[in-house]
């Protein structure tokens, strides 16, 4: 594979190694180790490996664009979640320390303040935070004798640095000085390789791991000037062979928790995992056989520090093939240490690495070099990203003990085929990964550099998602949001507001000018409800319509879909506060659409005060939108008996006149019913509730309208109570049931009393003197009142002479016309409880005479007279 492909920049002369060391820093690009947050992104996102493409801006290599860009980009929900760049100034140096002072490619790597890289021929290589070389330390004549670097470590204050050796031997450097401070050949048996060599956060105690599977304790000493180094034996490879150890290092800030004075040490044979404790004095704290593995898979330990239930404690992840466990490890009153099992997480691929990034989020590696971004908590997989192009070191040489003569047990030599544990090192939130002619940070996007890139992708509707799950704070793997969440939110709301004016703008830019209109609507369809949702869940109804509607209004067509959008929300009931200004447009828009009924479903819902209300009135008359009408005046003026008034001009004419109503007229009286009915019962038209203060002076203006002995603009020649007139001539039974679910609300309110009983007098009135009302509706009116009077706490009078002159009417017509009706309706008066206001040997006789055969039935039932009825039947033509 050429360099190009893998981005190692071509060197027309090689530089020597004094130059490199000589390099001024100016155009090497900086990543500070410490804090994740001040990378300095401008200079690392141009060559950065995205999801999006992985290719870095400068390589030239095209097809590999093309093949990259085919990648499933990572679920759009979160974004992109990490970075990884290329450090090119120090993979540039290693490619030229290999050709210029035969260092031999890349073993291992160390990250802290400084980058430490071992090679194959037994150099270490020192970088500092601008990638610049620092130092160079060891000799190839001593890589011959000693073989590869197999492992490093750097301590806490980035003083010294450890290297262990393929054939065995460790050496400690002083980073300051460049001086070789100790070569260790005896700490453990010759004949293997370090595997892993770890220092703890205790400067003079270091851990080493050899190919035998046998793990030493490391003491650095200082005696009269003379260094020392002892070494004493913590688990012996005969015992089951170790092949990961990991000592628990805690940040300064965490120097103080109780458990750091224990030094705990995991380690994870082929077999179990173990947790000891080297201080005080060693002790064994936790064993954890596991089950049944494949034997190929590599072990894997990882310490960090989290928050469970309000306090912070290490938390150790194990892993072997596809299953991690989580182990919180605490210290309780008496000093002894506990280990509690948490929630597992079982994959789909088998795991070569596990770091933690933060307490919450975790970098996995699978055997296919494909990296996973993983929340802890939801065990919610966050980003997938393939990373062939690092062409990641592997440690399998040093598991198999090539230097040695191969002399290791098949088990480990197995687990070394996968083995990459020198090759990713962490540090301060950023994880570096070594390549055999590379050197590649991934660090955690910071949650602006999320959004953005998702914007540069023109992803608008994404990136707005992905903001809006920042605010909500159900974002993962968040970085770079500090403060209280109020704080917070206001940060992110500004940030949003850019992007929605942004998006406005570029939406209108980006409108096809000429084409189908269709093609022009759909551009807008796509964008503006997103503008609009998002306006409303930032509660910035000011934006939406100032700035925003002012750049739509420039569009004809875009102008019409945001007006349309907003109708949703006025119909739920979400929108509050429309300018008069949109509210007018809204309207106006309607109507050239002739969209009536969405104009008149949305009049009801507006806050209308702030509009032009004679002109919607006249609006909703000339359309037919009665509801809209009624809502505005009452809504708009509190005037709830003007709408009464105009629509009863339209009904009152034609029935007086006997003539029957158009399909348009039955609709407004039907409205009409339905309108007196919510006044009386103290609810708004068409929806929601009269306020509370006007409830009483509500009711009391309709029961006065509906009395009124003349109308406002009545002929001279009007009959008498106009109002009831009309509405019983309309519907009987349903303006009776109206007025029978008030009274039902009426029980003890002394005025309704006596307007209830006013009422029953002029219905009776109007019926009983006209000739022009049918049985049906006279009987109506007298089952009405028979239901009133048989009430418990009935306070009508009705002169019962009435009754009997209904009788009279219904049994002894001048013709002898609708007899079956008659008889239905004085059924129905019985039934309804009529038959106590009547002397029954008359009722009996009168409907004998009139043939009214079921009325018979019905009282000789009563009567328990079966003889009778059995006549009754044989009479009755309708049994026949």
């Amino acid at each position: 594979i050429d360099d190009k492909e893998f981005d190692i920049p071509q060197v027309d002369t090689p530089p020597t190694l004094e130059s490199i060391l000589n390099e001024t820093d100016d155009e090497e690009e900086s990543f500070v180790l410490e804090d994740p947050f001040l990378l300095n992104v401008d200079n690392t996102d141009t060559h950065s490996y995205d999801t999006s493409s992985v290719a870095s801006s400068d390589s030239g290599d095209r097809t590999h664009l093309k093949r990259k860009k085919k990648l499933p980009d990572s679920l759009s929900l979160h974004g992109s979640v990490i970075r990884l760049s290329l450090l090119k100034g120090i993979s540039a140096q290693i490619v030229s320390a290999a050709d210029k002072v035969d260092a031999g490619l890349p073993t291992a790597i160390a990250a802290s303040n400084l980058i430490a890289v071992g090679t194959s021929h037994g150099l270490a290589l020192i970088f500092d935070q601008n990638q610049a070389l620092r130092l160079c330390l060891g000799s190839t004549a001593v890589g011959a004798q000693y073989g590869a670097i197999s492992a490093l470590s750097i301590n806490n204050d980035c003083s010294r640095l450890l290297c262990g050796f393929a054939k065995g031997q460790i050496t400690m450097w002083d980073l300051a000085s460049g001086k070789l401070l100790r070569s260790i050949t005896d700490a453990h048996p010759p004949g293997t390789a370090i595997l892993h060599i770890k220092f703890t956060d205790d400067p003079t105690l270091a851990i080493c791991n050899d190919s035998g599977g046998s793990v030493f304790e490391l003491s650095f000493k200082r005696v009269m000037g003379v260094r020392t180094c002892e070494s004493r034996c913590l688990f012996s490879g005969s015992k089951g062979e170790v092949c990961c150890i990991e000592p628990l290092h805690a940040k300064v800030e965490l120097r103080d928790h109780p458990i750091t004075q224990y030094s705990l040490l995991a380690m994870a044979s082929l077999t179990k995992i173990l947790v000891i404790g080297l201080k005080p004095s060693l002790k064994v704290w936790m064993t954890f056989p596991y089950g049944r593995m494949d034997p190929s898979s590599v072990p894997l330990l990882a310490w960090h520090f989290v928050a469970v239930q309000n306090s912070v404690n290490p938390m150790l992840a194990f892993c072997r093939g596809d299953v991690v466990h989580f182990l919180l490890v605490k210290r309780d009153d008496t000093g002894a240490i506990h280990v509690t099992k948490q929630k597992q997480l079982h994959l789909h691929y088998d795991l070569i690495n596990f770091t933690w990034i933060n307490s919450r989020t975790a970098v996995l590696l699978d055997s296919v070099e494909k990296l996973h971004v993983i929340d802890r908590q939801t065990q919610e997989e966050l980003e997938t990203i393939e990373i062939p192009e690092v062409q990641l070191v592997y440690n399998s040489s040093h598991f198999k003990s090539l230097a040695t003569g191969g002399n290791v047990s098949e088990a480990l030599a197995l687990v070394g085929e996968k083995a990459c544990y020198q090759s990713i090192s962490s540090c301060g939130g950023q994880i570096f990964y070594l390549g055999t002619k590379s050197v590649h940070v991934m660090t955690l996007r910071s949650w602006r550099e999320r959004i953005d890139h998702l914007l540069k992708q023109e992803r608008l509707t994404d990136a707005l998602a992905l903001a809006w799950s920042f605010y909500e704070g159900k974002a993962k793997a968040v970085v770079g949001l500090s403060g209280d969440t109020s704080k917070r939110k206001a940060v992110i709301a500004d940030r949003m507001v850019e992007i929605l004016l942004h998006y406005a703008d570029r939406t209108l830019k980006k409108c096809p000018d000429q084409g189908k209109i269709q093609v022009m609507e759909q551009h807008f369809q796509d964008v503006v409800p997103v503008i609009v949702d998002y306006c409303l869940l930032l509660q910035r109804t000011d934006l939406l319509f100032n700035q925003i509607y002012d750049k739509m209004s420039e569009n004809s067509v875009a102008k019409g879909i945001f007006l349309e959008c907003l109708e949703p929300y006025i119909l739920s009931d979400k929108l509050v506060g429309i300018t008069a200004q949109v509210m007018k447009d809204l309207l106006l828009h309607f109507q050239d659409k002739n969209r009536l009924e969405n104009m008149e479903a949305c009049i009801v819902h507006m806050d209308i005060t702030s509009l032009d209300i004679q002109q919607v009135v006249l609006l909703c008359w000339e359309n037919h939108l009665y509801d809209a009408m009624i809502y505005v005046y009452n809504s708009g003026m509190n005037d709830f008996i003007s709408p009464m008034e105009k629509l009863f001009k339209v009904i009152a004419p034609p029935l007086n006149a006997g003539k029957s109503l158009t399909d348009e007229q039955v609709v407004m009286g039907n409205k009409l019913l339905v309108y007196i009915s919510c006044c009386l019962a103290g609810r708004a038209y068409p929806l929601g509730d009269i306020p509370e203060d006007l409830v009483p002076l509500v009711k009391n203006q309709v029961f006065e309208f509906l009395i009124r002995l003349h109308s406002a603009e009545g002929s001279v020649d009007e009959e008498v109570y106009p109002h009831i007139r009309t509405l019983l001539h309309f519907d009987t039974r349903e303006f009776l049931n109206v007025l029978a679910l008030t009274f039902e609300d009426f029980k003890n309110d002394k005025q309704a009393v006596e307007y209830q009983q006013r009422i029953v007098d002029i219905l009776l009135k109007v019926m009983v003197e006209n000739t022009d009302f049918t049985p049906s509706q006279v009987g109506c009116l007298f089952t009405f009142l028979a239901r009133q009077l048989a009430k418990p706490n009935n306070t009508l009078f009705v002169n019962r002479t009435l009754f009997d002159q209904v009788l009279e009417f219904l049994c002894s017509p001048d013709d002898d016309s609708r007899h079956s009706e008659r008889q239905q309706v004085l059924l129905e008066l019985l039934q309804a409880g009529g038959i106590v206001q009547f002397e029954e040997s008359r009722l009996i006789q009168m409907a004998e005479k009139a043939e009214f055969y079921q009325i018979c039935e019905f009282m000789y039932e009563r009567e328990l007279r079966y003889d009778k009825i059995i006549s009754c039947y044989l009479r009755d033509p309708v049994r026949k």
